[in-house]
This record gives C-alpha cells, structure tokens and sequence, in this order.
C-alpha cells in the first residue's frame, strides 16, 4: 500500500477517535524508519556522514570547545528496529554537540520550557528578555540558530523546538534542556523529527526518574540513540513530512469546520423540536447528515417528557386532584388538598391540566434496613444497595443477602413498580423502577423504596428526578456539606409536576420508543467509529510493517 491509497481511504476512518492526530504519528514512524521516501544508491550513505562528525567532534573536545562524553561503542545499541543498509545507527551525541554554558552577563533572551509551543515545535513569543540580576539559576546553556532544545524534565510532554532565528540580545536556555547543534551533514529538522517520534520516546520514558517531576538526565539523554540516513535521504524525508503535515492541518481544519456547522445544525435542531416537538421536527432529531449526540437526545427527550410537551394532551383524561383524591382513599390515607405553586416558585411552566404535588401526596415512602450482622437475625434474603440502582436500570450482578425476620419480610420487600432511589453518597437519587427481576428482593438503609399510589407512574416520577438532578433543583433537598443526603422527609417534600394518570402512561410510552431510537443510534456510532478504528488500525500496520519502499516523488 501507499501512502496516496492511504488518503484516499481517509474518509473512511476520519470518525475514528484522534484519527488525524494518529496519521501524523504514522507519517514520523514512517519517515524515522526508512518508510516514508525511497532510497537512492546515489546518496553518500550515512556510515560516511558519521566519519565526519567524529573528525568534528574530536576537535571540538580537542579546543575544549565542547565536553567530552564518554558512550558505548555505537555496536552496542539494541536496535528497535531495521533500518536500510544506506542508514546508521548514531547517539545523539555522535550528531549533536553542546554550545557551552555561561552565568549571564549582560541582558539576555531567557528560554524556558514554558517558552516552548511543543504543538508547533516552536519557540513562543513568551520569552522573556532579563538583566543579570534577575537571572534564574537555571539560565545557563547557550543556544544558537539551528539548535535543538529537548526539554529532558517532563520529556512525554514533547517540548521540543529549534532555534529558528536570530534572538536579540543573545539567547541563553534552561539547564532543563538538552541541547543538541547538529554537525556539518545532520539537518536539524530531521533530528527534530526523531526526538518526537515513537522508538525515541519509548527510550526515554524507560529511563526517566522521579514521581513529581519525572526527568531524564544528561547522559541518558546524549546516549540515545538514533537512526541516520544520507544527509539527503533526511532532506527529502523532511520536505515530504512538512508536505503532509500541511495537508494534515488542512484536513484537521477541514473536520473542525464540518463539525461546527454539524453542531450549529444539531442544536439549530434540538432548539426546533423542543419548541414545537411535532413528527416532522422529531425526525431532524435522527437526520444522518448532522448527527445529534445520544446524551443531547436523551437530554431533551426527558426535559421535554417532564414539561408536557412530549405527547398531547387530551381533555377527556380524568382530572388530577379526582385521581389523588381516589388514590389516597384507595390506599387508606386522609385525603388533603394538594400543593398550590405561585407561576413564580414553579422551575418550568407545565400544562392546565396538570397539578403541582409532593411526593408524599401520591405516594408511600420508607427507608430499607441497616445492615447490622451482629444485630439481624431471620433468614437470608437477597436486597438491593445503592451500588445496585443506577438511573433507569439495576445492576444485578453483585446482589447480597441479610437476615430477615418473618415480621420484617412485608415492612422491607420491593414489589414490582416500586421506584428505588439512592439516599446518600456518590451516585445520590439516581432511581428505577423494579419490574420484579428478582422475587422476594429486600432492600438496605441506603435505598429509598417508593411505592407509587395509583393516580403516579413510577417511570415518570424518575423522569423528574433526573431532571431536577441534572437542573440542580434536586440539590435544594439536599443536606450534608461534605457527603450529601436525600432523607426521607427532605424526599416527601420534593414537589413536581403530575400530568393525569392517562398521560402519564403516554408520556412513559414515548419515552420508551424515543430512547429506544437513541440507543439504536449510540449502537451504530460505536459500529461506525469502532470500525473506522479498526480500518485506521489495519491500515497503519499495513504500512509500517511493509518491507516494500515507497516510490520516490519526482
């Protein structure tokens, strides 16, 4: 394969996670690997180039110009990989020397690594110009144009640039770099591109130090090593990755765009259905060309449940306070008049015919049991903890048993339709409703077991709850400061808003289709984006574990 079939193909795995950012990775493994041009016979192979910088090198340590540094035979490095017979393995200290240090003396342009733009390679315009006196300790290695500075402290960070101009007055760099001003026959650029690739980064992070500030030092640093190829073998290699970085930054922008007017579309969308959520606006929701995320929907879907404008109403619906009325005489409770809201105290505007109440006049709430295992006695009995409710759905998998006694088996059994929520803790008023998945379940003190009267839906009272979670409006309720509770009278006081009994089915029902389509949809992206990953996955080893060449571009 190409590397042109490759980008033809780039439509087809562009959803993958990170898939521009994983092509510019490719492209340096490809370039330091001997992958990404073609070899020419005619270069001057790299073994000679190397002849030359040891000549320099000894008479730079010769002059005292630069520091000696004692390394292993080049025979020694344990190759991560094969490398054309045109290419050498080096150190860097075989292709790159230091400058020297000095104490400033005189104003001077300090480097730091907070100076460094490690996304473009580049120094920042953020660096500062000092006098001597406000010199930090660590302003002391010279640097000149065409050095490259390798940040050795916190080195997965990538740090690294080239001295790419003339700084006024001089530069002077941190003692936190690496410096490296390539011999005669070593382009820097190339360098640059193989103190960011892959294998160079796996050597350093095996032998960084320290927790806080991980770091490698000098003479791990100059011992690395790197693969070499003829001096003009690594200038074609750097003109062809400036080539397709730039066609990667186009494509990146290209996708930043459509994923703005995407967005724009989507919510433009969301907008239009929650003000008049009618079936022709319901399907822009699930429009191919602008997908909405499955959160978003779900979002809406349950905002829009929870404030009427879900399905219609329908004015032959028996009243509300008619339904609670028969409900609580049904259950054996007094009777009381429900709750009044001023406009003003209500967090959103519901329908006519729907009325504000308390959870307490449409339903029985009580706590579970404290596990107590030195105290309860009876017989086993699984039950539910909060660890088991999550929103909308149980966990089952990790269910439990407690001792219970004949006399607590009615006072503590969770009967089908019973909406469960969390008292406490993280994961606070997440709710389900049981459907009986398990027969004679019990539950904990960490639990909430509401037994919903028959004028209230269980699902549509934790349609409310997530809303009223997610709005903050559940928080009120809330006591505690460091680990917040929902206590039972707090919960019996939360008020919201309840549609008739008819309606209420409607909505659950609608609900039901709508997050059924929402997670049809989540399916198929994951499909789309797994299988884009897969394609992008295949694609890449087929490439980087070729042994064919790449034509040359003439």
């Amino acid at each position: 394969m190409t590397l042109e079939t490759f980008f033809e193909k780039f439509d087809k795995f562009a959803d993958a996670p990170g898939a521009v950012g994983k092509m510019r990775e490719l492209v340096l493994e490809l370039a330091v690997t001997g992958k990404l041009v073609a070899q020419d016979n005619r270069d001057e192979p790299a073994s000679s180039l190397l002849e030359s910088t040891a000549s320099e090198r000894a008479k730079l340590i010769a002059a005292r110009k630069i520091k000696s540094r004692p390394t292993s035979p080049v025979e020694a490095i344990e190759q991560p990989f094969d490398v054309p017979s045109s290419w050498a393995w080096a150190r860097l200290s075989d292709v790159g020397y230091e400058l020297g240090q000095k104490v400033p003396d005189k104003r001077f342009t300090y480097i730091d690594v907070g100076g460094i733009d490690s996304e473009k390679g580049q120094i920042s315009d953020r660096v500062e110009k000092l006098e001597p006196a406000d010199a930090p300790s660590r302003a002391r290695k010279l640097v000149a144009r065409g050095t490259v500075i390798y940040s050795t402290v916190r080195p997965y960070l990538l740090n690294i640039a080239i001295v790419d101009q003339e700084f006024d007055p001089e530069p002077i760099a941190s003692t936190a770099f690496g410096i490296l001003h390539p011999f005669e026959g070593v382009n820097n650029r190339y360098l640059f591109y193989w103190l960011r690739s892959a294998p160079f980064t796996a050597y350093v992070q095996a032998g960084m130090k320290g927790m806080a500030y991980p770091a490698i030092n000098d003479e791990k640093f100059y011992s690395g090593y790197i693969a070499l190829p003829p001096l003009a073998e690594q200038k074609r290699i750097v003109a062809k990755v400036g080539e397709l970085m730039v066609l990667y930054d186009r494509l990146e922008a290209q996708q930043l765009e459509r994923g703005a007017q995407a967005g724009q579309l989507a919510r433009a969308s969301l907008s239009r259905f929650t003000d008049a959520p009618t079936p022709a606006n319901l399907n822009h929701l699930f429009h191919s060309s602008f997908p909405i995320s499955p959160s978003d929907l779900r979002k809406s879907i349950l905002t829009l449940a929870v404030q009427g404008k879900l399905v219609h109403q329908d004015p032959n619906d028996d009243g509300v306070e008619d339904a609670v009325r028969a409900a609580r005489k049904k259950a054996g409770l007094a009777v009381r008049e429900l709750t009044e809201l001023a406009p003003d105290k209500t967090p959103f505007e519901s329908p006519e015919d729907w009325r504000w109440v308390t959870v307490a006049d449409v339903a029985e709430t009580r706590l579970g049991k404290m596990l107590d295992k030195e105290k309860n006695c009876g017989d086993a009995h699984p039950y539910l903890r909060n660890t088991n409710v999550h929103w909308f759905r149980f966990e089952l998998e990790s269910i439990k048993t407690m001792l219970f006694e004949a006399t607590e088996l009615d006072e503590y059994r969770v009967e089908s339709g019973d909406v469960l929520i969390c008292e406490g803790g993280h994961g606070i008023a997440r709710s389900a409703v049981w459907d009986g998945q398990i027969s004679g379940i019990m539950f904990q003190k960490a639990l909430h077991r509401v037994r919903p009267l028959s004028c209230l839906n269980g699902h549509f009272l934790t349609f409310c709850l997530w809303v009223y979670e997610r709005d903050e409006i559940l928080q009120r309720y809330y006591t505690g400061a460091g680990i917040p509770h929902f206590t039972g009278k707090a919960l019996a006081r939360v008020t919201f808003p309840l549609p008739p009994i008819a309606e209420q089915r409607r909505i659950v029902a609608k609900v039901s289709e709508l997050m059924a389509l929402v997670d049809e949809l989540e399916t198929q992206l994951a499909a789309s984006r797994a299988a884009a990953e897969n394609l992008l996955s295949a694609l890449v080893a087929e490439l980087t574990g070729t042994t064919s060449r790449l034509p040359a571009d003439s």
